[in-house]
């Protein structure tokens, strides 16, 4: 993740890395700390877009409870 984040938070900017880099995973994405400039635009928004998915199906999911 580049080091722009505008975080407060440092343990949440931690979890945030570490969700990428699962979801980078299980895509397949090549996603490594750092530089990331070799990788195409689909591949990363692949990631981003996923990350996204998944936090609103977490909440949803515990706004029905």
């Amino acid at each position: 993740m580049s080091g722009n984040s505008s975080m407060e938070v440092p343990q949440a900017k931690e979890a945030m890395d570490r969700f990428k880099m699962e979801v980078a995973s299980e895509l397949g994405v090549p996603l490594k700390n750092g530089y990331n400039g070799d990788l195409t635009s689909y591949q990363n928004g692949s990631v981003g877009g996923e990350m996204v998915r998944q936090m609103i199906k977490k909440q949803e999911e515990s706004m029905s409870r």
